[in-house]
């Protein structure tokens, strides 16, 4: 009988002690289906085999399984006719025990295609479909880790503690393949990006500095060159209405008890795009699959945290199997979910030990979620310059009114803008508006992220284009004729933003009251809104006047606030000073005091 020959293997490699007690080693290759699988030195469990002949599921018990190198045998008919080595290593030192990004933490969101391209020769490869051209917004523009790496000074520089990647994993899409989002391989960094030892490296750079490095990770759709979509194990891995059903991008269909069956299976079965097949998360093989491809990362690029694209597509059950799976293996690892919902009942279902979810029999085990409900008053409030009793800063405030819903109002990610939403700065093209924006973001309740180039004042217009709220960072291509990461190549205007940017994270990152204080604000009146963050003797205060008139300070009404305190410290700066002598706030002004005594 001739050798069987075997094409892949997921995972390629797997770690001894994980608490998790049992490994799925999906095996490849023409006829393999009609194998059985033997092994003198590993514990297997058993076999699963498809309709599809070359695939082949065998499990694995991992729990007295050590570090080393392990003969795995196949045979048919009685006679053997392929062998490898299957190798599991040994684990990181206090490996399930890290750390993970909170509160005390400031995220630095960039597009990886869009930020810097270090090395240009990785730009185009072989093996891969689309290749470079910067002139179309739409296309691969050759940003890489090597770039980011060389830009690791100028953020830790800035001020932030945490980076945050959008998809770095292999998408082979013929084009529109930059954003990452259609991923063709589940184990490998895109040979554009510099593969998966540069992403160590990446890792390893972060951490010497003190920082933290957080995956988006996808868990509803991949792309349709994905080798196991191309060639699928089971008709039943990918959901098929047959073939292409479109979902209805309506989440509440999830949690409203009036929904209809079709509209809540268009919902979480539907296709996200034509070029996206749906996973199907209920299909036992393809869950675990997921798990594993997790933990994989985790503890392979010693992770930091997860941001999960599109959390609440996928099918509700399974994604709280999925979660309870990596936080029962690493129980401080923060996983931030996107839950594009607008109302804050709807978004606090999602969050772990949820009461909401709990009328409905449901906790999703997710840590965090991403506010979209602050993100929707940063889009309205600061063009709502007068304000009324239900515009302006007061939306702000309405928001932190509903925290009672969340079981944990301070672990939501907040944002002004990201790679999917208006930029910033091109709704708002005012310093002014930024500043008092960002004194908000560094302030408030939660783990606040930035968006790459907003310190420099990039903008982009969404209606044009995604392309055009990603564009590439000035500078970070050699012959760029404007030169955002220095300080010489900056134009006064990115001076302004960049340095204001700079001196409120790093003070930010010395502030206990912003990081896990308690919060009390004040009913915004003519569109000033002031609130206190509280942690033991620190007290921070905040003013924002969203007005065109300047704006007066009634220190006996936020009484409650300043406490006996008799002095304030101006942030960013020292300047101390009497609090009586501060009686007024400027137009279009943040203010943000330490409230001191000395």
């Amino acid at each position: 009988m001739q050798a069987q020959r075997i094409e892949r293997v997921e995972p390629e490699f797997w770690w001894a002690g994980f608490q998790r007690e049992s490994l799925d080693i999906l095996v490849y290759g023409e006829g393999i289906g009609d194998c059985e699988v033997r092994s003198q030195a590993l514990p297997i469990l058993g076999l699963t085999k498809t309709e599809n002949p070359r695939y082949l599921f065998f499990h694995i018990n991992t729990k007295d399984v050590s570090a080393g190198s392990y003969p795995i045998e196949f045979f048919k008919k009685g006679k053997r006719v392929a062998q490898f080595n299957y190798v599991f290593k040994p684990r990181k030192k206090d490996s399930a025990l890290r750390q993970s990004f909170g509160t005390e933490d400031a995220i630095y969101l960039l597009m990886p295609d869009r930020f810097c391209n270090g090395n240009p020769n990785n730009d185009a490869k072989p093996e891969l479909a689309e290749l470079p051209n910067r002139s179309n917004p739409g296309g691969r523009h050759g940003g890489d880790l090597e770039g980011i790496i060389q830009r690791l000074d100028y953020l830790q520089d800035l001020g932030v503690t945490a980076l945050w990647s959008t998809p770095l994993l292999e998408d082979n899409d013929s084009a529109y393949s930059y954003h990452g989002y259609a991923q063709s391989n589940s184990y490998r960094i895109d040979a554009r990006y510099g593969g998966n030892e540069k992403y160590l490296e990446l890792s390893q750079e972060l951490h010497r500095r003190g920082m933290k490095l957080i995956m988006d990770f996808v868990t509803n759709h991949w792309g349709l060159p994905h080798h196991l979509v191309q060639d699928l194990p089971t008709y039943t891995w990918i959901h098929q209405f047959p073939g292409y059903g479109q979902t209805n991008y309506r989440t509440s269909t999830v949690l409203d008890p009036n929904a209809s069956r079709r509209d809540r299976m268009y919902c979480s079965d539907g296709w996200f795009v034509k070029t996206m097949p749906d996973l199907n998360q209920t299909n036992p093989l393809v869950l675990n699959y997921l798990i594993q491809s997790a933990l994989w990362w985790i503890e392979y690029a010693d992770l930091d945290g997860f941001r999960v694209d599109t959390y609440s597509y996928g099918d509700p059950n399974s994604m709280a199997t999925w979660t309870k799976a990596i936080t029962d293996e690493f129980p401080n690892f923060n996983i931030t979910g996107e839950i594009w919902m607008h109302d804050q009942a709807q978004i606090a279902y999602w969050q772990k030990d949820s009461k909401i979810g709990a009328l409905k029999s449901y906790n999703s085990h997710l840590p965090a979620v991403m506010d979209f409900c602050f993100h929707d008053a940063v889009l309205q409030a600061f063009n709502e310059n007068e304000g009324s009793w239900d515009k302006g800063l007061i939306r702000f405030y309405e928001n932190l009114v509903n925290d009672f819903l969340y079981p944990n109002p301070a672990n939501q990610l907040i944002f002004l803008e990201n790679h999917d939403t208006q930029r910033f700065n091109e709704v708002y093209p005012d310093f002014k508006k930024y500043s008092m924006a960002l004194s908000l973001l560094l302030t408030h309740r939660g783990i606040p992220q930035l968006y790459y180039g907003s310190e420099i004042g990039m903008q982009g217009k969404k209606e044009v284009g995604d392309g055009d709220v990603r564009r590439d960072f000035p500078g970070g291509w050699k012959g760029d004729p404007t030169q955002g990461f220095s300080p010489e190549g900056r134009t006064e205007s990115m001076r302004a933003y960049f340095d204001f940017t700079k001196s409120l994270l790093n003070w930010r990152k010395n502030a206990p009251a912003v990081h896990h204080g308690t919060t009390i604000q004040f009913v915004p009146e003519n569109n000033l809104y002031v609130y206190f963050r509280i942690h033991k003797d620190q007290r921070i205060m905040v003013l924002i006047n969203n007005s065109n008139q300047k704006a007066s300070i009634d220190w006996q009404r936020f009484k409650e606030g300043w406490n006996g305190f008799t002095k304030l410290k101006r942030v960013p700066g020292n300047q101390i000073q009497p609090m009586g002598e501060v009686t007024e706030v400027p137009a279009q002004t943040a203010l943000i005091f330490e409230l001191v005594n000395e």
